[in-house]
Order: C-alpha cells, then structure tokens, then sequence
C-alpha cells in the first residue's frame, strides 16, 4: 500500500510498540468505530468473547483498534488480544453505518502494519455469528474476495429502505448483486481499504468525516472481487435521533450523489459483478413477523393521500405524466385495494435519481417529498403479505435501468 494521507485521524507510530508484543505478525485489523469511543475490557468483554471463538487460532494475527479521545490513552492485552487506541475526528451518527473517518482510521492502521485484512464492525457487534465473522475474514485472507460482505437474515417487514431503494437500485445500476450494500459489518483486502480511504479523503478533505460511503460501487468501479457471507440474525440498531424524512434524505443524497460521480462507469452495459456466495450460517425460518394492524396500514395509506394533496406541485416538476397519473389512481383507492405496482415504484426511484442530479428543485425538498412514497410502497408491500416472488423488485429495477440510462443522456427528451 503506497498511498499517503495527510492529515490523517490516526497517531500511528505512538502505538507500534504495543503491537510488537505479539510474537505474530498483524494479519487482521478490527477497527472500531465512534460507538465504541474510550471502550473499557467490561464493555468489549461480549465482543471479544465473540472474536476469540470466530478467529481461534488468528487471535494472535488480530489487532484491534478503538477510537480514544484521550490522547494519551494506552494499548493494552486481554486474552491474546491486542487491543489499540486511535484518534479520530468522527463523531457519533445518528444512523448505525460505517462512516468516511473509520474508512480512513482503518486503512491508516493496516499500512503501519502491514496487514493483509481490514474488519469494519458496527454496534452490537457481539451478536454477529462467530461462523458469519470468520467466513468474512477467511474470504479475504486466502484471496477469494477484495470486499466480503455479510447477507443478514432479516424478516419480511424489516430493512425496507434497503429492500425497497439501496439493494435493488446498486444491483441494477452497479451489477453488484449483495444483498446488504450497506451492511454494518465487512472485511476488506489492503487494497480495497485503499480504495475505500481514498474515497473517504475526499469526505475529510471537505470536512464531512460522517459521510457515508459506498464499498459495494467501490469494489464494482475497481474491477474487484465481491463476496457474500450468509450471517444468520444479527441485533439491526435502529437510529437514535433521526425521523423517517432525515434517514431518507441521509441515505438517498449519498447514494444518488454516488451514482453521479461514476455514471461514466454504470452507464456502459457490463456484466454483473461476480459474486462469490458463500454459506457461513444455515438459512434457517425466521418467526413470523408480528402482525401489522389494519390502523397502522391505514395511517400509512393517508400519510401518502395527505402527500398527495400537499406535494403534488413538487412531485410535477420531478415525475412525469404517466406516473402521476398513476398516483393519481392510488389515492383513490380504498385502503383494503391500495397497492403500489413494482413498476411504478421503479419509474419513481429513477425519477429521483434523475431529478437530484438536475437539481430540479432543492434537494432538501427533493428528498423530503419522497417519504409519503416510500410510505405508500411499505404500505403496498405489507399489504402483499409476501406474496410476491423473492426477486421481483430487483428484477423490475434491472429490466427498467435503459429508463435510467436514457434520461440521463436525454434529459429534456423526457421532461415531465
């Protein structure tokens, strides 16, 4: 790895020495991220009971780093484990994702040692199955991938906003066809992690070391090996401090200002980026979902009605004709028929891409208009009662993205 970064988050040198304790050489690098901030042994103890069953006899190869504010903050040993303090600019999001600053603190520390695997892990990292983690590492360590990724078992009503917009739309747009393209918890190659810092330098640089990123764009642009882990259930955080609205416009602008900046990339026809699948947990059946009440549906259905009379104006001036005639239709629906069509939600999330790169209206207001949408789409797909085919909205993503194509190059051949 060559590559240097003024400026860094990390005061690497300071901390070599604990490191040389090892008799092994640093294979593995975990590097925690703000939430685990001037960690104490009793708050890791569930964590490194964990690590210790998943890397058995890689424990020695491991180090594990943590964000320290105390800048004379030590390294220290627990049960094989050297466990290392690092500074770092980042400050605690308010949704549980691996940040610009991590990407960078993490890549800084595999250079000073020269480590061949790089471990992102996000809250309640503990309940990560020990199988699941070590598949991750094992992917990278004998070559098979750059980036691993772990594919969590979620029920049907859970992780929408990635079922509905962040796993379809990376799929079509970067053929990269892993189930989580955010996942909390992921091992990368050195030279993933460089990628991944270099990306992250142009977040830092301009004083956003909270910006998300993208490894699974990343990895595709690169030409870089992806792999996919099936992890069992996993305890999914949910947000602190962030409404609906705030997540979407979070994830959404990120996502959409990504799919920009590598539109030269995405806009050829490529094949699919391989994935390498690999079976780490069995697929086991989850518990039905607790049951939806027919108030909570019908609460959803006029949250879109009321958008629909609010944002219409808004929704003019981003979606054309033909899908507004199409909302139209919806609103007038009663509660027990109300459905979104996969269809149209595709047109619609396309429609945003599109408008957020023209800069059609603010884009504060761009994203704030999606949430009755996706709203009326959760309604649709509680309604559904799982009845649609597993892959159905990913396919209807990738069977429309020559819409996307198009009205990117042509855009006012399109206007609504």
């Amino acid at each position: 790895m060559s590559a240097t970064f003024d400026g860094a988050a990390t005061d690497i040198h300071q901390q070599e020495a604990a490191a040389a304790a090892s008799s092994t050489a640093t294979q593995i690098v975990l590097c925690l991220g703000p939430w685990y901030e001037d960690t104490t042994a009793d708050h890791l103890a569930p964590l490194l009971t964990m690590l210790r069953d998943a890397l058995r006899e890689r424990t020695s190869q491991a180090l594990i780093a943590y964000p320290a504010a105390d800048p004379q903050a030590a390294a220290w040993q627990h049960e094989g484990f050297v466990i290392q303090p690092y500074a770092s600019a980042a400050k605690l999001h308010t949704l549980p994702v691996q940040i610009a600053a991590t990407y960078l603190s993490l890549y800084e520390i595999m250079r000073a040692h020269d480590a061949t695997c790089g471990l992102l892990l996000g809250p309640e990292a503990h309940t990560l199955h020990a199988e699941a983690l070590r598949a991750l590492v094992e992917a990278v360590l004998n070559g098979s991938a750059d980036l691993a990724l772990p594919r969590y078992a979620a029920g049907p009503n859970e992780g929408l906003v990635n079922a509905s917009i962040l796993y379809p739309l990376t799929r079509a747009v970067f053929g990269v066809r892993a189930n989580f393209p955010l996942a909390l918890d992921l091992a990368l190659s050195s030279r993933m992690a460089e990628r991944m810092a270099t990306a992250a330098q142009s977040s830092t640089t301009a004083s956003q070391p909270e910006a998300l990123l993208w490894p699974a764009a990343e990895a595709a642009v690169a030409g870089y090996t992806v792999a996919e882990i099936t992890a069992g259930t996993r305890e999914l955080p949910h947000p602190t401090g962030a409404d609906l609205s705030s997540i979407l416009n979070t994830i959404g602008t990120s996502l959409f200002t990504d799919i920009e900046l590598k539109a030269s990339f995405w806009q050829r026809t490529r094949p699919a980026v391989p994935l390498l699948q690999l079976d780490a947990v069995p697929i086991a059946p989850l518990p039905p979902p607790p049951p939806v009440s027919a108030e909570e549906i019908s609460e959803l259905v006029e949250s879109f009605r009321i958008g629909y009379g609010n944002l219409h104006e808004i929704w003019s001036l981003v979606l054309p004709p033909q899908t507004l005639l199409g909302l139209k239709r919806m609103s007038r629906l009663p509660t027990e028929e109300f459905a979104l069509p996969d269809a149209l939600w595709v047109r619609i999330v396309y429609d945003y891409v599109l408008a957020h790169r023209l800069r059609t209206i603010n884009r504060g207001h761009l994203m704030g208009s999606l949430t009755p949408l996706y709203l009326a789409w959760v309604a649709s797909h509680i309604m559904a009662n799982g009845s649609a085919l597993p892959d159905a909205l990913p396919r209807a993503f990738d069977a429309d993205k020559p819409y996307l194509v198009s009205r990117w190059r042509w855009p006012d051949r399109f206007n609504p």
